[in-house]
């Protein structure tokens, strides 16, 4: 899949994470379509080569959890393309638990994948992002401003993660790069479809996280993503987007 010229990204580069599934993927398919070369990050090899077959694509296979990840992704990145504009967060690991359960290394792992990795991948991608005035756009969840039942790690690091924006975006305000967050609401992805609920839940308090709207598709947010990369939202810089089908709105 390639981009098909004459397009709002054109003659731009970017890196989506969580690129195999879900939303990175619908985000990853909008960005190509629109005229970007794309590296697509995720951990099925499968899925990425599906997805990311043609001239102005490239894939590379990682576990963000793992620290070392970030710097092999954006030199990738770099070594393909010549350069980066923009970067979108959006992998991300979500499993219930009863917060007494909760064991050192399921703790370790929810702030690794939902809060270290991009920072660690912000890290890594601010010199070039800096050298072309790009962007970052840091998918965070509804989870991100408000509590969610069993979900304690879970929602600790998307709350992080939007103060993470909100800290970059003060202190790269002169700079010419724009960091945004995303916090989107239950959409139809693997992750959900796949979701496994902990041993005798008060499914009340789960229902609490539900929009009566039902679920979004990938491609509603990603429609957001794609705005906050584009230069359309030029003046768009330490927002936080809520896109979760009116649910915050009850």
């Amino acid at each position: 899949m390639s981009g098909n010229g004459g397009g709002r990204f054109d003659g731009k580069v970017a890196v989506v994470t969580g690129a195999s599934s879900g939303l990175g993927r619908a985000v990853a398919r909008q960005l190509i379509a629109g005229g970007a070369r794309v590296l697509g990050v995720g951990r099925d090899e499968a899925r990425l080569k599906d997805t990311f077959d043609g001239p102005d694509t490239a894939w590379h296979a990682a576990d963000l959890a793992d620290p070392a990840a970030a710097d092999q992704v954006v030199r990738a990145c770099v070594d393909r393309f010549g350069g980066l504009d923009i970067l979108v967060n959006a992998a991300g690991a979500h499993t219930m638990r009863h917060t007494g359960q909760v064991t050192d290394e399921e703790w370790q792992h929810d702030l690794a994948v939902n809060l270290s990795a991009p920072f660690f991948l912000s890290r890594a991608a601010l010199p070039h992002l800096l050298e072309r005035t790009g962007c970052i756009v840091n998918v965070a969840s509804i989870a991100g401003v408000e509590g969610q039942a069993y979900s304690a790690g879970y929602c600790a690091a998307k709350h992080g993660l939007i103060g993470l924006t909100r800290a970059m975006a003060l202190e790269f305000d002169g700079a010419g790069i724009r960091v945004n967050a995303v916090c989107p609401g239950g959409m139809t992805t693997p992750m959900l479809e796949n979701f496994t609920f902990p041993e005798d839940p008060d499914y009340q308090l789960i229902l609490k996280t539900a929009s009566p709207r039902g679920l979004m598709e990938p491609a509603q947010v990603a429609n957001i993503i794609s705005f906050l990369c584009s230069d359309e939202a030029s003046a768009v810089h330490g927002a936080v987007y809520t896109v979760d089908n009116g649910k915050m709105a009850l």
